[in-house]
């Protein structure tokens, strides 16, 4: 029995990973890019209560500076939400890292770009270090108001429950050693 040394042959699917990470990254980017462009528009264009109707009341833009979660939750403990954003960016890298299939890198790279972007907002906006306020301009009704990285983060959370339901691993289970021995052992004649 002879194993394949060439490193030509590996090369295929170790680059596989690889390249779904960059993509994790380059999908966060563009979240993160779109966030913040959409927010310096709306403190731009929406200063002084200004409401702009896109589809009559359903949709419109308005701004407002959220110190809380979404609707508003826990708005004493901002500090607290920086820590929370803080971990998610955290726990959604690291898991990023040993994801191998492409509906997964989609849906953490949708998270990744709406946390890091709520984190950048929580560190560096007023009032200060760690206690700034989220930019919400996307109007909903009335019921809630909110910014492009919210629509990320739910739709990365849509993504991964639909995906969790189809059955959709994030990487493929390794066959085990017992598995993958028994038919070599069958064919073998002594």
């Amino acid at each position: 029995m002879t194993e394949n040394l060439d490193p030509a042959a590996a090369t295929p699917s170790s680059r596989a990973p690889r390249r779904l990470l960059v993509g994790v990254f380059a999908l966060a980017a563009f979240v993160i890019a779109a966030d913040q462009l959409s927010k310096w528009w709306a403190e731009t264009n929406l200063g002084g209560g200004i409401n702009i109707p896109i589809i009559g009341d359903l949709l419109s833009f308005q701004l407002v500076y959220n110190p809380g979660a979404a609707f508003s939750l826990a708005e004493e403990y901002t500090w607290v939400l920086t820590i929370i954003a803080a971990l998610a960016v955290v726990a959604i890298t690291w898991y990023a890292w040993t994801v191998q299939s492409r509906a997964w890198a989609i849906a953490l790279g949708m998270l990744l770009g709406g946390a890091i972007t709520h984190l950048g907002d929580r560190l560096f906006r007023d009032p200060g270090f760690a206690r700034g306020h989220v930019v919400d301009f996307i109007n909903y009704n009335g019921y809630f108001i909110g910014n492009i990285a919210d629509i990320a983060l739910v739709g990365g959370a849509i993504m991964i429950v639909i995906i969790s339901i189809m059955g959709i691993a994030a990487k493929p289970e390794e066959a085990t050693a017992s598995s993958a021995d028994a038919p070599a052992e069958a064919t073998t004649t002594e």
